[in-house]
């Protein structure tokens, strides 16, 4: 949600949206918290993509946009929308390695960028709830994905989290704004970096540079 936040989209697409947990999340961060103060109007596109039919609700329907009951596998050429943002999260490992390249390479093509999010280490598991969807299929590694272009990976002890992106812009500030962030979290090193900014700012005014 960190990376979805500093991205700011204004249409997602969620692919394999299960409980719809993303979906609620990327309503409340990016919508009730955007400084409008409306609880309901909602301004984003956020749809999303869910195979197994089961799974959908009344609060699928209100959290998305649209939302589409098929493989994404089926309708991936079909959906005539670019989004700012694919979210696919630990989705990746349910299709095999043929299928899994084929999803990235179209996102990507098709997209401003995706967030990835797939298992370091990806369990033996059949169709659980009797969704033969969540069979694992295939494991990802880091070169496989850094494949697609620019990419961002986000520091995490379980999975390979990543922005996959042709911009080369905005996966550098991605690196630069989470690596200032890592930095802000030593001890004092906040108060070190805005005297550094005082300090600067100061000779810049008398100086005329910096």
């Amino acid at each position: 949600m960190a990376l979805i936040v500093f991205l700011k989209p204004t249409s997602v697409l969620d692919i394999g949206v299960g409980f719809g947990k993303y979906g609620v999340l990327c309503r409340e961060y990016l919508e009730l918290w955007d400084g409008r103060g409306n609880y309901s109007d909602f301004l984003r596109r956020i749809d999303g993509v869910e195979a197994f039919r089961k799974y959908i609700t009344p609060l699928h329907k209100f959290v998305y946009n649209r939302l589409y009951d098929d493989d994404i596998m089926n309708i991936i050429d079909k959906i005539d929308f670019r989004y700012d943002l694919v979210l696919l999260i630990d989705v990746l490992e349910h299709f095999n390695i043929e299928q899994g390249n084929l999803l990235l390479s179209k996102i990507l093509q098709n997209n401003k960028g995706a967030i990835i999010s797939t298992p370091k280490k990806v369990s033996n598991q059949k169709d659980v709830f009797d969704n033969k969807y969540e069979t694992h299929k295939s494991q990802w590694s880091k070169d496989q994905l850094t494949a697609y272009g620019e990419s961002f990976f986000f520091s995490d002890s379980v999975s390979y989290i990543a922005y996959l992106s042709t911009d080369k812009e905005q996966s550098a500030a991605l690196r630069t704004e989470f690596f200032l962030r890592k930095v802000k979290q030593i001890p004092a090193m906040d108060f070190v970096l805005k005297t550094t900014d005082r300090v600067l700012a100061k000779y810049k005014k008398i100086t005329g540079k910096l």
